[in-house]
């Protein structure tokens, strides 16, 4: 359990009478099996937590014996209550030291300890994110929360991968978005929702408007709403066939987009289908070289072999190039 679930777990279990275990899934955003664990830490960690079956049960605290939330700051709280960020993540927002001081008075709080058992934030360490990323732009979650905060527009430099040239936008945020180890500014474009690479912001600044976000819309509803779209929509669908030693790579790569026939299975590999939400996304498939076949759409196959084309020539041999230089 990571100190930010522990926290609001507490919470959430300190605040009221009775709570099922679905609830507290749903409120901190993980499963059932998950929450089981939890409140079996909880209890191995002699925290007196309860479960009742029956229509009016549910998980309860005994009195008297929750967090005593008092003894934290306003601001350390509100940072405290951040859930699923990792200790980088929270230096990106500069957040670090008031989640430090505030699980420290926690942590001198608690009473009863397992003596035998390791802490958890001593046996276990989060980095959610990917390898090898550089930052190319100056945005980051730190220099920018604060806008957010104020609800203003803001005027950003975007340097999107489809566009020739960054965009000059004026947008509307909702708020800062960690996924997958990487920064999101979520916000309306034209009341259309977006999601903005922060690494890719080149430049920002407020505007003297406030922020004109849409009626009943949230950050979180904004992102899932963005997600699923991702995840769901397409526009065209790929299919191919992946060499067995690359599959695994692929779906790591291309997640839910990629989809299993498993009633098609050559012996060179596994017969997929992958949903793509333009023609030019099927560049994708080139790192992969010929471990990936594509069989259709005609489009599809076309467009890769104009890429592997234009790939090939552009590291072609210039004619007057001595053939020793090749060696």
């Amino acid at each position: 359990m990571t100190p930010d679930r522990f926290f609001s777990l507490m919470v959430l279990l300190t605040s009221r009478d009775a709570v099922t275990t679905q609830e507290l899934a749903s409120a901190l955003g993980v499963s059932l099996r998950t929450i089981t664990r939890d409140l079996n830490w909880l209890r191995d960690a002699g925290l007196p937590v309860t479960a009742h079956r029956g229509r009016l049960g549910g998980v309860t605290m005994l009195p008297g014996s929750g967090l005593d939330l008092t003894r934290l700051t306003p601001v350390e709280r509100d940072h405290l209550s951040l859930t699923g960020l990792d200790e980088r993540q929270r230096a990106d927002l500069n957040a670090s030291a008031e989640t430090q001081r505030a699980l420290s008075k926690l942590a001198a709080a608690q009473s009863r300890r397992v003596d035998e058992l390791l802490p958890l934030t001593d046996a276990v360490h989060v980095d959610s994110r990917p390898w090898r990323r550089t930052r190319p732009s100056d945005t980051t979650p730190a220099s920018l929360i604060g806008a957010v905060r104020r609800g203003r527009r803001l005027r950003i430099e975007y340097d999107s991968p489809r566009a020739s040239c960054p965009r000059d936008l004026v947008v509307d945020p909702y708020g800062l978005f960690a996924k997958a180890g990487i920064w999101y500014l979520v916000a309306d474009c034209a009341r259309e929702p977006r999601m903005y690479r922060l690494e890719r912001i080149t430049t920002w600044e407020e505007a003297d408007q406030p922020r004109r976000i849409r009626e009943s819309q949230t950050l979180a509803t904004v992102a899932a709403a963005l997600i699923d779209q991702w995840e769901h929509n397409h526009a065209i669908e790929v299919s191919a066939t992946i060499d067995h030693a690359q599959f695994e790579r692929a779906q790591r790569i291309f997640g839910l987009r990629l989809v299993r026939d498993d009633d098609e299975e050559s012996a060179t590999g596994h017969k997929v289908t992958i949903r793509f939400l333009h023609l030019e996304d099927v560049r994708a498939l080139l790192p992969f070289g010929s471990a990936i076949t594509v069989h259709g759409p005609t489009e599809a196959r076309a467009h890769l072999r104009d890429l592997a084309t234009d790939l090939a020539h552009h590291y072609a041999p210039s004619p007057n190039q001595h053939p020793d230089l090749n060696t």
